[in-house]
């Protein structure tokens, strides 16, 4: 059987997130995680250091797909982009 989820994750607090999860509370699929201290984000070396915007640590815009806890695909925008983590994009890495 074969099943999906997708994780957001954002480098914010876990009530900012609960209450972006509350808008898409029909869809079971989508699970909202806070990263407030940017921890996860660091790990995966995709922090963006926002200081000087008065905006701290943030995290890159990325789309991963994960399959049996494999990375499969790993899209990761340049800068200020939105070209290769659109949902659209991960569907056709499927």
């Amino acid at each position: 059987m074969w099943w999906w989820v997708v994780l957001n994750l954002a480098v914010n607090d876990p009530l900012v997130m609960k209450a972006w999860a509350k808008t898409y509370c029909e869809n079971k699929h989508v699970k909202f995680l806070a990263d407030g201290s940017a921890t996860y984000t660091h790990a995966l070396g995709l922090e963006l250091d926002l200081v000087e915007k008065g905006l701290g640590t943030r995290s890159r815009r990325f789309a991963l797909l994960v399959d049996d806890l494999t990375v499969k695909v790993a899209n990761v925008e340049s800068d200020g982009e939105f070209t290769v983590s659109s949902a659209d994009d991960i569907l056709k890495a499927l």
